[in-house]
Formats: structure tokens, C-alpha cells, sequence
């Protein structure tokens, strides 16, 4: 029988068939953070277990953590200090690896993984955070968890999982210069709905997917998740294989292992005759930079656009209106143009070394705008020791921008990185929710060079503009 990608990945890790709708699930690795594993290790204890295979396990502290530019990172907040000093006297007790607060490698999950050669195709990957579908760039199923769930895969290392249904997107043509993968699923997104892919795993494909780097397929399978997706999944080609080739010493080293994963990636793709329940066609070669204007990722539109009138009927047209009221705009003004005073760069979304070139290639001389406060935060260590030794920091500070250390940072206003009432914020986060970025604030999504013209500007600016100048 024809199988699709995602068919084949489950399949491979099925360990017991449960019913027609639920298999129990294998997990090659689970990742952890600070904020989502507590309650999973006080269960463990409860019941005098142990965390199954632990190598299997890997954690790190990124949601809660200070990125001011310390020497040393002091957490202040009292609960969540604790939250981290329990992490590290959890996976202590376990023997499970930690990027702990001060580790020079420390950063958010989703980029420490794949950037360490965590994450080769055909893995199961768990973790309690929804944006665990970035890994599919790699041709991995990832998904996120809740507690519960975690901790059953420490307990295990499966997981009771229900299957999800089959979609395919497939993207044509070549991305015009000025936009990037982050414009495409904005776009998508904005297509099909926050709801679009809610209930599958999305499989993309096409001209244009083949066209993108590795960074940039992290971008786009991140953010699957912000139209329902249950996972997203990329068959891996020449271009994942270098990525990760580049990150597995164990493979250089021996070269019958090598062969053998080379053969196994290449069967890792849909069968030609495999049946999808539901599918898309996108044509990238038209694509502008996009913009959110509302308060979820799939009210955006192109930066040349206006904003639009609530339309609709039902919840549909009331999410309109109340994002309308909550952001501000006036159906029909123009998107460009609107003024910002803060500025935020990083996240798993957008938060990798390519991302901080494209900021630094777009700022060039110019400098921060009056008035606006713009961040940099690197996705990791290793990410911001790159960018130093690029000369990237350097380049930004000179702009005006601050240059921080690692973790979530501004992505969720956990930790001290936190909008005041009011602001309005060019972000290349993935949510856009009301007060995601501290409360009463506006945020308005967009890429990390659309977010480096809107520092040099003060407004919302097609990006594509500055670099004809």
C-alpha cells in the first residue's frame, strides 16, 4: 500500500497498534525546558520512577531567562528562579543533559537541537512546546506536549499518540528578492487560516521548498503549527543532508554508518501514488513581505496592502473586530507607514545565524530610528559567538540596536524582556496573540529584514525599497 512521508515516519515508531485512531509511539528524542517539566518530574517521584532512558532526554533553560548582556545571568524573579534551580536538580537526579543558565551552549530547544546534530531525518521528536515542529526542515516529525505527556515519555520514552490526518502544500516558483520563507508561511497562513491544517501533518514540497536553505525550511515548518498543524515534514534532500552531515562527527567517523543512514534518508518521501486527504498550491514567484495587522498569525497581508474590514460571519467576523479595536488600525489604512517604537529580533522562529545576516545586510551604515528600542537576541551560544566572530554584532551595536544573550526573550514576555502597555512592536516572532509580548502591547509579525527596515525607519517598511536604494 502507497504510503505518505508522515505514514512512513509513524509506522517506523509504532510500538503497539492501540485502536484505529491511537498507536503508542516511540520517541528518539525528547526535549525539556524549565517551564513545562516540573509538574512531569514531580510524577515521576510520586511514583518512585526513574526517567527511562535519559540519553534520550535532553534539556536546556530559555523561556524564563534574563538576555540582558551580563557576564553572568542571574535569574531574579523568585518563582521562576526556582523553576530553573528545579530543572537542574531534576535532570541532575536523572542523569539528564542540561544546558543550564550560564552554559556557553545554552539557548532555545528548537535551536540548540538541530545546531548540536540532535536531529537527523526520520526521527520522532517530542517536546512540551508546540513550535517542536520546526524539525521537519530536517525530515523529522516533531510535535509538541503537554505535562501529562511528558511525563509519560520520561517514564517510557513513548507516547499514546493519536494519528493525524494527511496534507500536502506544494510551492512553486522562486522567492522575488526582498522576501524570505517567514513571507511564505505568513502567507499560507493568511490562505488557509489559523484553523487551515488543524488535524494533520502538512508535507511541503515544490520548486520553492527545494529552493530554500535549511534555516530557512526551520522557519516555515515552525511555524506550520500557527495554522493547526499537527506536525509539518520536508523529505529530506541534498540540502538537509549537508546541514546535518556537517553536525554528525560520529557519521565522518565511521563510514558504514554513514552509508547506511544515506540509504535509509532516501526512502524518506511520500510514495508517487500516496493519497492525501487535503492539499494546497501556493505560487511563491508573486510573493511580497507580509504583515500582520490583527492578533493572530493568519490576519496578515502583504506590506503593500491595506487592512482589511471585518468580514465574515460568526466568530470569524467578531476575532476581526476585537483585533481591530485591540491593534488600533482603521479598516482601509495603509499597513506601511505605521509608525513603531520597538523592535524585536529572534525566537525559534527567527532566531538563527542566517536570520542576524539578513539584519545586518539590510542595516548596513544606517542607524536605529529616534524613539524606537530595538533588540537582537541569538537563538543560542553558538549562535551569537557566530555572529561576533562575523563581525554581525559589532555592525549592530554600532546601529544602536542592543545585542543580548540567548533564550525565548520578548517571544512570550516570560521573563524580563517585556513590552509596556501600548507599544507597538515589529517582531519576527510566531505569535501575535493579544499581550504575548507583555500586555496591552501590539505586536505585528513580519520577517527579520522587515524588522531590521522597521528599526531604520520607525515605521513598517517594504524592506524591498531600502535595498533598491
Amino acid at each position: 500500500m502507497a504510503r505518505t512521508f508522515y505514514q512512513k515516519l509513524v509506522d517506523s515508531h509504532t510500538i503497539a497498534r492501540l485502536d484505529e485512531d491511537n498507536v503508542l509511539l516511540y520517541a528518539d528524542l525528547h526535549l525539556m525546558n524549565e517551564y513545562t517539566s516540573p509538574q512531569a518530574f514531580a510524577g515521576l517521584d510520586e511514583r518512585g520512577l526513574k526517567a527511562l532512558m535519559p540519553g534520550q532526554n535532553v534539556a536546556t533553560v530559555s523561556h524564563i531567562i534574563p538576555t540582558r548582556p551580563d557576564s553572568i545571568r542571574v535569574i531574579q524573579d523568585p518563582p521562576s528562579a526556582l523553576q530553573a534551580s528545579n530543572l537542574k536538580r531534576n535532570c541532575d537526579r536523572h542523569g539528564i543533559p542540561l544546558f543550564d543558565t550560564n552554559d556557553a551552549l545554552q539557548g532555545i530547544e528548537h535551536v540548540i537541537a538541530p545546531e548540536h546534530g540532535m536531529i537527523r531525518p526520520g526521527m520522532v521528536v517530542m517536546c512540551g512546546d508546540s513550535h517542536t515542529t520546526s524539525y521537519g526542515a530536517l525530515g523529522a516529525l516533531g510535535f509538541g506536549i503537554g505535562t501529562t505527556e511528558v511525563e509519560h515519555v520520561l517514564a517510557t520514552q513513548t507516547l499514546v499518540y493519536r494519528l493525524a490526518g494527511n496534507m500536502r502544500i506544494t510551492i512553486d516558483g522562486r522567492l522575488p528578492a526582498g522576501t524570505t520563507s517567514k513571507d511564505l508561511v505568513l502567507m499560507i497562513i493568511s490562505r488557509i487560516g489559523a484553523q487551515g491544517a488543524r488535524g494533520y501533518v502538512v508535507e511541503f514540497r515544490g520548486s520553492a521548498i527545494a529552493g530554500l536553505s535549511t534555516e530557512a525550511r526551520f522557519t516555515l515548518c515552525n511555524m506550520a503549527v500557527e495554522a493547526g498543524a499537527r506536525g509539518a515534514l520536508i523529505a529530506p534532500d541534498q540540502t538537509a543532508i549537508d546541514y546535518v552531515l556537517a553536525r554528525s562527527p560520529d557519521l565522518a567517523a565511521n563510514p558504514e554508518w554513514r552509508a547506511s543512514a544515506l540509504a535509509y534518508w532516501q526512502t524518506l518521501k511520500s510514495d508517487e501514488d500516496a493519497v492525501f486527504e487535503a492539499e494546497h498550491r501556493f505560487d511563491a514567484s508573486t510573493l511580497a513581505p507580509f504583515v500582520t495587522w490583527g492578533t493572530s498569525p493568519d490576519q496578515a497581508i502583504p506590506v503593500s496592502g491595506l487592512v482589511p474590514a471585518a468580514e465574515g460571519m460568526g466568530v470569524e467576523k467578531q476575532s476581526a473586530e476585537r483585533a481591530l479595536g485591540y491593534t488600533g488600525l482603521v479598516p482601509g489604512m495603509a499597513i506601511e507607514g505605521l509608525a513603531v517604537d520597538h523592535v524585536f529580533i529572534g525566537s525559534c522562529t527567527n532566531g538563527r545565524i542566517e536570520d542576524l545576516r539578513a539584519v545586518a545586510e539590510v542595516v548596513g551604515d544606517r542607524k536605529v530610528a529616534p524613539g524606537v528600542r530595538a533588540m537582537v537576541v541569538p537563538g543560542s551560544g553558538a549562535v551569537r559567538a557566530q555572529a561576533e566572530a562575523e563581525g554581525i554584532a559589532a555592525k549592530l551595536l554600532a546601529a544602536g540596536f542592543e545585542w543580548r544573550k540567548p533564550g525565548c526573550s520578548m517571544c512570550l514576555a516570560m521573563n524580563d524582556d517585556v513590552l509596556e502597555p501600548g507599544s507597538r512592536c515589529a517582531s519576527t516572532t510566531n505569535r501575535n496573540f493579544e499581550g504575548r509580548q507583555g500586555r496591552g502591547a501590539i505586536t505585528h509579525l513580519m520577517s527579520p529584514a522587515m524588522a531590521a527596515a522597521a528599526a531604520v525607519t520607525g515605521t513598517i517598511t517594504d524592506v524591498r525599497k531600502l535595498v533598491a536604494e
